[in-house]
């Protein structure tokens, strides 16, 4: 009667320590704390020299001094400078030179490279300062060159791999906002394309309605009916007007072709290598034409993709007409792994491409998804057909 209870409170505590642990595993937090317990745990090992030789700790205060010292690895990324600044105090009070490799590592990585080198500079210079007391550094008669071979690789060693760490992150950070921009120039491309295609077919409307209206306010002069026909042709006008004033065309390019277009561009990938097997609804042919051009465009990214990514293999592309909606659906194999090879990826990346494919979609009221398996990948778009 009170197993399951039991068992329910179990796995519970279990699920809330894996989403603790989960939280905690790539938190800057638990790499500062990971890190503090690392030099605790490396000069712990030298706790017995501290008590007996270097100075007039015992074992106790030696241990809790260095926790006290490591503790301040843990303002690291913001204040490098005091786990710093105690890492000299432990060189000259208790000639421990574990935390002094952290703390320069840290100035490297957070600070950057001046700072790294200047930290450097004043570490050697205060340990050789330290040399000149006597009794300092253990053994007694310790040569200068000996005592150098030890301190002055430690303290470049410990910086140069936090000054490459500070690189490393610098050129992620470039790499994450290159494709931060990317993906925004795409899909304000997209919106301009959507624009100027909104510019071709709603204007070219708005042009007949214009003369149209024109034509019946002429032959309504005699009528009654006059004055409404001249409003309705002054309004066409003006939204014209207004049409052409919001979307500036930028030089003279083709519009997008609607799902005619198909044809041509599964043939143009078949002789590039990537098969393309179309079926199509008779009803997307009764689609507007700015959503004939979405579809086009949908088809056309997903095509290139492919092409690029998983090259060689059979595409599918299907147009389906479900109530008042209309799915297109993309997909394609993933090539073999062959040993010795690159090992693949993903078909469509998670680049400008797709970014600019949703802009699309999404511009028309639709949606879009994406579905990766181990033997293929799909891209499913789905548009409102009015």
């Amino acid at each position: 009667m009170h197993v399951k209870p039991a068992a329910s409170a179990l796995h519970r505590v279990s699920a809330a320590g894996r989403r603790l642990g989960e939280s905690w595993s790539g938190s800057p937090r638990a790499l500062d704390v990971l890190t503090a317990l690392s030099c605790l745990a490396l000069m712990a090992l030298d706790l017995p020299g501290l008590a007996a030789a270097d100075n007039s700790l015992n074992g106790p205060s030696a241990a809790a001094v260095l926790a006290v010292g490591c503790t301040s690895l843990l303002a690291r990324r913001r204040r490098p400078w005091i786990a710093y600044a105690v890492s000299l105090l432990f060189i000259g009070w208790l000639h421990e030179l574990t935390l002094i490799q952290f703390a320069l590592y840290s100035v490297g990585r957070f600070r950057g490279r001046r700072a790294g080198v200047l930290a450097t500079v004043g570490y050697v210079a205060f340990a050789l300062a330290m040399f000149s007391v006597p009794g300092w550094p253990e053994p007694a008669g310790a040569s200068l060159s000996s005592f150098l071979s030890l301190v002055v690789p430690i303290g470049v060693l410990a910086s140069a791999v936090g000054i490459a760490a500070y690189r490393h992150d610098l050129v992620r950070e470039l790499d994450v906002r290159r494709a931060e921009s990317a993906v925004l120039q795409a899909v304000q491309q997209e919106r301009t394309s959507v624009a100027r295609d909104v510019h071709d077919f709603v204007g070219r409307e708005l042009t007949l309605l214009t003369v149209r209206s024109e034509v019946l306010s002429v032959r309504s002069r005699e009528t009654v009916h006059a004055k409404d026909f001249e409003e309705l042709a002054d309004t066409a006008r003006r939204a014209h007007l207004v049409l052409n004033e919001i979307i500036v065309q930028r030089g003279e390019r083709t519009s997008t072709p609607g799902v005619d277009g198909l044809a041509a561009l599964a043939e143009e990938s078949g002789r590039a290598g990537s098969p393309v097997r179309l079926a199509m609804a008779p009803e997307a042919r009764g689609l507007s034409p700015l959503r004939q051009a979405a579809v086009y465009r949908v088809v056309q990214e997903c095509l290139t993709n492919a092409a690029k990514h998983a090259h060689g293999e059979t595409i599918e592309v299907t147009i389906t007409a479900d109530g008042p909606r209309l799915r297109i659906t993309v997909s394609n194999g993933l090539a073999a792994r062959v040993p010795g090879r690159v090992p693949g990826r993903a078909p469509v990346s998670a680049g400008s491409g797709t970014a600019s494919m949703a802009e699309r979609v999404r511009s028309l009221g639709g949606t879009l998804t994406t579905t990766r398996t181990q033997d293929s990948y799909s891209v499913v778009a789905v548009l409102p057909r009015g």
